[in-house]
């Protein structure tokens, strides 16, 4: 599938979306279809996944601490910004790329990246493929471990999440501090995804995004996600 972006010069090129997210982590698509559903657009995309046999489209909208689901992040942190991570960090094996797609959103809300790729290259792979970590609650009865960075034979795994996995080891401790350390301090790209049909690719193995602080009278934000094991 071929996309057209804008380079830093704004001269329209053309590029195949797989190659556009493997190169720079991610692919913004403007009001990309926005007369189709998110389940057509993601299949139109690559693979979408159906975790636990449930629909794959996922409506996300802020909510308040107290009307939210504990053990999340809006039971967390309600409309106050989300931090940086990796979706399902806690999974063996993390879905690959994430969809996230526009119905109604807002300027002043938007989705920030962070590439975890060079993040971990400044921490030291050899630290991070060490660094043994754990999940904070048992999935499906198990608190499998981990590592923070994973080579696999199609890339490598960057698992990140302050909120779900935790240390399991004096590396995984060095390797989390470290690397929390250096987060710290990096500058983000924000991504606005504001008009309906917005849609962002992510590259769940490489990126950290996170979602910005939501102001009053931009609660009624609300985007759809699918999860993706492949790309077209």
């Amino acid at each position: 599938m071929e996309l057209r972006r804008l380079n830093g010069h704004g001269l329209s090129l053309t590029m195949n979306l797989r190659d556009q997210v493997l190169e720079r982590g991610y692919a913004l698509m403007p009001t990309w279809r926005p007369e189709r559903s998110a389940g057509d657009v993601a299949t139109s995309l690559g693979e979408p996944l159906s975790l636990g046999g449930r629909d794959p489209v996922h409506a996300l909208a802020p909510a308040a601490k107290e009307t939210s689901t504990p053990n999340t992040y809006s039971g967390l942190y309600g409309v106050q910004g989300f931090p940086f991570h990796t979706d399902m960090a806690h999974w063996r094996v993390p879905p690959r790329y994430l969809m996230l797609r526009c119905v109604v959103g807002f300027r002043e809300v938007p989705t920030m990246l962070i590439d975890g790729a060079e993040l971990a290259r400044e921490v030291g792979l050899k630290l991070l493929a060490r660094a043994i970590v754990r999940p904070r609650r048992p999935v499906l009865g198990q608190l499998p471990l981990l590592r923070i960075y994973q080579p696999m034979e199609e890339g490598a795994i960057l698992r990140w999440d302050e909120v779900f996995i935790k240390p399991a080891s004096r590396a995984g401790d060095e390797g989390s501090a470290q690397f929390r350390e250096m987060l710290s301090h990096c500058k983000y790209r924000s991504i606005v995804l504001a008009a309906p049909g917005d849609t962002l690719v992510i590259d769940n193995w490489r990126m950290l995004h996170a979602r910005a602080s939501v102001p009053s009278g931009c609660e009624g934000r609300k985007l759809e996600r699918v999860y993706l094991g492949r790309l077209h």
